[in-house]
């Protein structure tokens, strides 16, 4: 039974979103509902009129009404959203035109910048018309190469306010990583920074984009922020234009929203691109909308008085998801950075300064920021804080318990689990509910998430395969150049159809609790027996002497064994008595089938540009297969350490 970390108080609970939102439900349809499960059924089951309380709850600003909520609930992919809508991703967004800040920028050892909401609306308007006036319209592809900044927000609402699309990379990507991206999707404008800043040094960018321009003839304008210098020489770059000479210099404009159906595209995600080019997923501007501010309004219970961050970077979802806070009117906060530069206590200081009340990051950053011995909360002020957001892989038990022995013990952390195909959440927080240490409080409202078994068959308290039996408004229009759909339908529906595969290994309890196992398609099969990573990455990587650690299913002998590389740390070496305090931990707290038949010593973890762990890139690599798209990955050198090794021929 997993231990109950954090219930809230009934006076939280009256005061949430949620809680407003339940009593509307209750109110308009006979219902009593006072807690999230019995909500999240009716959701399930009623999904048109859950959607359309939604709407109206998100005060979604549209130009004409929509038709009908949805054409066929039973369609999955193709169902039709609000036909007959019309509105503007980026009008809802700034909706707000006063003098209350909507982005505070923190740069690493710069003083934090801010910019109201007066303000953004303003250097929108005035990026918008440039756009305009280079000949952008409704469907043309606009990019972002750029830091964590408020131009690239200010970009992004310019391009969506014409009906634009928007699609961005990090300035860590490399060259191919870029191209394989941008390449497919043919843009007209690119935003640039001249650089960025990490662990102190700045990173010439615009080398960088010269080299790209070579092989983009698409772009007519590449716009460049200042950021790492004052002046910076563009004259390498084709077509380039200083930000501050793009913007129309006009003041006191008035943005012309263009007026658009639901589904016109907004973004385009990429997959993380490690089996070959990555795929280019369209998503549309309704639909991220309506998706995102669910989730930041009754699952995160975002208001106008929050003051939200997120450790992520432009080349990941939680920038959009983060950007969608501007529609409830709350502040955000952008970082851009090494988020242990100069110290451990780096973003903490940060959520002091800036009184942080909603705080997102990683897993990988909450074990890092374990294993660094740091204790924010007696360190630093964080009074105003009442949430902690965790994603990108699995939270371990002792990361839960860290967070509310050494950050604070009042606050929600919610584990929150989705992915870039939805720009969203399956599994997220309910901030009227208690958190489990190991799990993810609930499934999201209005997604029918299920856990099946092999045999395709519903499941609780049962390890299974992630699905999703109904549709939901940001599932990707379309994937970019996949004209008869094949590789949308081949990326989730081909196990299952007309269900969606999502291929996260899960269980669901009956509390209506998720537990995340890892990838589907990377988890272990000793014997037959489906084994989960994470269990094993929560259990080793807790130990002093571990750093990090990756785990492989070995084809051996007509059946697969356990083969974990460890990168052991500073101080450490793998040593028969580490192999075996590794065995016993991991037969008495997980089983014997999680115990590894082999346990190797590595120099270096292999991790994409999002920090994921690369289990079927070893996996490849220790097959002697070929990893086709290494630029995907963030040190792609890595892997060179998995080749050939001797220990992997013996018993």
């Amino acid at each position: 039974m997993a231990k109950q970390l954090w219930k809230p108080s009934q006076e939280k609970i009256k005061n949430t979103n949620l809680h407003r939102f339940m009593g509307i439900i209750n109110e308009k349809y006979g219902k009593s509902f006072t807690e999230y499960e019995p909500l999240y059924q009716w959701s399930i089951e009623n999904i048109p009129d859950f959607w359309t309380a939604m709407w109206d709850f998100a005060e979604i600003k549209a130009s004409k009404p929509y038709d009908q909520v949805i054409d066929d609930v039973t369609k999955m992919p193709g169902a039709k959203w609000f036909p007959g809508a019309r509105l503007n991703f980026a009008q809802n967004l700034l909706r707000y035109r006063d003098d209350r800040v909507a982005l505070v920028f923190k740069g690493e050892d710069h003083d934090s910048t801010r910019m109201t909401y007066a303000q953004l609306y303003d250097a929108t308007a005035r990026v918008a018309k440039a756009l305009k006036d280079t000949g952008v319209g409704p469907g043309d592809r606009v990019v972002g190469f750029m830091p964590n900044m408020p131009e690239a927000i200010v970009a992004m609402l310019a391009a969506a306010s014409l009906g634009a699309v928007w699609s961005s990379c990090s300035p860590d990507f490399g060259i191919k990583g870029v191209l394989d991206r941008f390449g497919q999707i043919k843009p007209k404008v690119l935003f640039t920074a001249d650089g960025y800043w990490f662990k102190g040094k700045s990173l010439d960018s615009i080398e960088r984009i010269s080299n790209i321009m070579k092989d983009l003839s698409s772009i007519e304008k590449v716009v460049v922020v200042p950021y790492t210098r004052q002046e910076t020489d563009i004259s390498s770059i084709p077509n380039a234009v200083h930000y501050g000479d793009f913007m129309s210099k006009d003041s006191d404009l008035e943005i012309e929203f263009e007026q658009l159906p639901f589904d016109h595209p907004l973004y385009i995600m990429y997959s993380s691109g490690t089996t070959g080019l990555p795929k280019c997923m369209v998503q549309s501007a309704g639909g991220i909308l309506l998706h995102q501010l669910k989730e930041l309004v009754l699952h995160t219970d975002l208001k106008r008085e929050d003051v939200i961050f997120y450790f992520t970077t432009c080349g990941w979802m939680m920038w959009n998801w983060l950007t969608s806070s501007l529609g409830v009117g709350a502040t955000l906060v952008l970082f851009d950075g090494n988020p242990f530069h100069p110290n451990p206590g780096a973003l903490w200081k940060m959520a002091q300064d800036e009184k942080i009340t909603v705080f997102g990051t990683s897993a990988g950053y909450i074990a890092a920021l374990q294993s660094s011995g740091a204790r924010p909360g007696a360190e630093y002020d964080l009074t105003p804080l009442k949430s902690v957001l965790s994603t990108g892989s699995p939270l371990s038990v002792e990361g839960f318990e860290y967070i509310y022995t050494e950050v604070k013990e009042d606050l929600q952390l919610a584990s929150i689990s989705g992915g870039s195909d939805l720009n969203g959440c399956f599994a997220l927080g309910n901030p009227m509910g208690p958190v489990y240490a190991g799990e993810l409080q609930c499934r999201g409202l209005a997604m029918k998430v299920e856990s099946f078994d092999e045999n395709g068959k519903a499941v609780i308290n049962q390890k299974g395969e992630l699905v999703c039996c109904a549709p939901f408004p940001s599932m990707p229009l379309y994937f970019w150049d996949d004209p008869d759909n094949k590789k949308y339908h081949s990326a989730y529906f081909d196990t299952y159809p007309n269900i969606w595969r999502h291929g996260d290994f899960i269980e669901i309890n009956d509390r209506g609790g998720v537990v995340i196992y890892g990838r589907s398609d990377a988890t272990l099969n000793p014997g037959g027996v489906r084994i989960g990573t994470a269990d094993i990455y929560r259990l080793v990587e807790s130990m002093e002497e571990v750093e990090d650690s990756i785990v492989v299913g070995q084809n051996w002998k007509n059946d697969v064994r356990v083969v974990l590389f460890v990168k052991v740390a500073q101080g450490h070496s793998l040593t028969d008595d580490l192999i075996k305090k590794i065995k016993v931990t991991l037969r008495k707290n997980a089983s014997p089938r999680h115990v590894p038949a082999k346990t190797i010593a590595v120099a270096d973890i292999p991790y994409t540009l999002n920090m994921k762990k690369v289990e079927l890139a070893v996996r490849k690599t220790i097959h002697g297969e070929a990893v086709l798209n290494k630029d995907a990955l963030r040190n792609p050198e890595a892997l060179l350490l998995y080749a050939d090794l001797k220990e992997l021929t013996e018993d």
